[in-house]
């Protein structure tokens, strides 16, 4: 029995590795255009030369799990077309390629492995004084900008964007501010609509920036796979999944993470995990032909790391939305910490994480 797994970020990796204890029959082939599991909700440390972001995936699958560096061009009937003309026939493919960003032009991209090197190369090249302005004001562009103010203090840092720190409760968002403040971030609350040659922002406002750096921070595009392989997908390209996270188009492709359309879902690495044991324990199923179990969604809380020494958890209750009480400081900052330690030890064991708390 072939079984695809299409991805090695959380969801992917986790699920070759759960399937492989769960179908040990089957051969489990990773497909993933880099050697590397990427944790992403490290890139802001990678971007700040805070800390490391990436692991060979050699170090991250288990025995028996085999690897291919390239890139899935489209999904057919029951195979899969990769960049380099190859094709890879499967019984059962999970379909885990994650999310990606649409920046704008001029601006940076942190969300991606690439784009958080070029910031770090960028970054680095800065003297004291220059400017940086971080796009988007949800979890992704708060820990960049904090991340950046914590390890450079004589820069100036800007975060640009609406919504600040929505998921958090009132109280919290404003300890999230604070804790910005303390680092010498200023938060405006506004977009981002040009970023000329010069470097100068331009805003909705009608305001304009002079920056030496732009990175953009908005986390919600998907690679257009599914799409162009003729799957059903939602307005915004994820694929269409069933109760039990199988195509709606074709019940051999199991979908999990940021490209899978599930109602209640975001997109982040707490969704991913349980996903990819869920999508794991799917293939598993069909494979030895038990009744499937539907899929539900359950999450616990929201991180947000501001710096080394600082943070928030916010606690939710299980559709997500913000419980009254949150966890601030340096007792926060650990958490977060062990969070992230624990998401990279699921995937690397399959352990199926139920409502992880993770950041992005």
């Amino acid at each position: 029995m072939k079984v695809i797994v299409a991805g090695a970020g959380y969801a992917g990796t986790l699920a070759a590795n759960r399937l492989a204890k769960k179908a040990p029959g089957a051969e489990i082939t990773v497909v993933n255009p880099r050697p590397e599991f990427v944790e992403r909700v490290r890139l802001h440390q990678r971007i700040a030369g805070t800390g490391r972001a990436a692991t060979p995936l050699a170090e991250m699958l288990r025995a028996g799990i085999r690897t291919r560096q390239a890139a899935v061009e489209k999904i057919g009937d029951g195979c899969v077309m990769l960049d380099g003309g190859e094709t890879l026939d499967f019984n059962y493919l999970v379909l885990a390629v994650g999310s990606t960003l649409a920046p704008l032009p001029g601006t940076v991209p942190v969300g991606t492995w690439e784009g958080a090197g070029q910031a770090r190369a960028a970054l680095a090249a800065l003297p004291a004084g220059a400017a940086v302005t971080v796009v988007g004001a949800g979890p992704t562009g708060i820990e960049t900008a904090a991340e950046i103010a914590h390890a450079r203090p004589g820069l100036t840092v800007r975060l640009v964007g609406r919504d600040f720190a929505a998921s958090l409760s009132a109280k919290a968002r404003a300890r999230v501010r604070t804790g910005l403040e303390r680092l010498n971030v200023t938060v405006l609350d506004d977009t981002v609509t040009e970023v000329r040659d010069d470097g100068e922002v331009l805003l909705g406002s009608g305001g304009r920036l002079a920056s030496d750096l732009a990175l953009w921070a908005v986390i919600g595009a998907v690679p257009d796979l599914a799409a162009r392989s003729g799957l059903e997908v939602d307005e915004r390209g994820r694929a269409l999944v069933d109760e039990y996270l199988r195509s709606t188009g074709d019940p051999r492709i199991v979908v999990a993470g940021d490209c899978a359309a599930v109602p209640g879902s975001r997109m982040s690495c707490q969704t991913a995990e349980p996903q990819g044991a869920h999508a794991a324990d799917t293939v598993a199923r069909m494979i030895q032909g038990r009744p499937l179990k539907p899929y539900s969604v359950d999450y616990v809380a929201t991180c947000i790391s501001l710096g080394r020494r600082d943070g928030v958890i916010q606690p939710s209750h299980r559709d997500d939305s913000p419980r009254r009480r949150f966890l601030a400081g340096r007792a926060a900052a650990m958490t977060k910490e062990g969070v992230v330690r624990g998401a990279r030890f699921s995937a690397r064991t399959g352990i199926g994480a139920t409502g992880l708390p993770g950041s992005k």
